[in-house]
């Protein structure tokens, strides 16, 4: 199994200080740390919401499993979920709720929860990290050519803790998992 320092890193974030989870909507659930929710349930896109952001700041997304193909055996872990930058706060009317947005398009398109058969529930994690200035050209390393959608063979085994520091990114402001099968 690979070691993934950054997730568990906030994983643990997300127990320690209640500030720091991220608001994640998948399909009709909204995320709180840990909760269980059905792969048929889970394929939609999520919804960002995080009340801590500042509003000149520009965030970017990352989401992964831990736990591929299964949770006692996952030699293909981590698998990439999705990677969207150039995520900016939007207020709600009221002000209670901020939903971060993106305007760009995604660099990893989000993939749903596919654990095989006779797996037993995978974590999927969501990162929101800060992005840093110039992000944009180191985007290209990992966007595939035209726009088009990340196949799975780039998505396995990916290195979050050294993406984080090729790109530039500090640690996590706010994270959130669920688990599923």
């Amino acid at each position: 199994m690979r070691v993934c320092e950054s997730a568990d890193s906030a994983i643990s974030l997300c127990s320690r200080d209640p500030s720091k989870v991220l608001g994640v909507t998948v399909g009709s659930h909204n995320v709180t740390p840990g909760q269980f929710i059905p792969r048929g349930e889970a394929q939609s896109i999520p919804e960002i919401t995080f009340t801590n952001t500042t509003a000149n700041k520009t965030y970017l997304l990352v989401s992964i499993d831990l736990d591929g193909p299964f949770p006692s055996f996952s030699i293909l872990s981590p698998i990439l979920h999705w990677i969207q930058p150039s995520l900016h706060p939007t207020p709600s009317n009221d002000g209670t709720i901020t939903t971060l947005k993106a305007n760009v398009p995604f660099i990893a398109n989000w993939i749903g929860p596919e654990p095989p058969p006779g797996s037993g529930p995978h974590r999927y994690v969501f990162l929101l990290y800060e992005q840093p200035e110039g992000f944009e050209g180191a985007a290209g390393k990992y966007r595939p050519e035209g726009g088009k959608e990340m196949g799975i063979w780039g998505r396995v085994r990916f290195d979050l803790d050294g993406f984080e520091r090729e790109v530039g990114l500090g640690k996590a402001v706010a994270a959130n998992y669920f688990f599923s099968n």
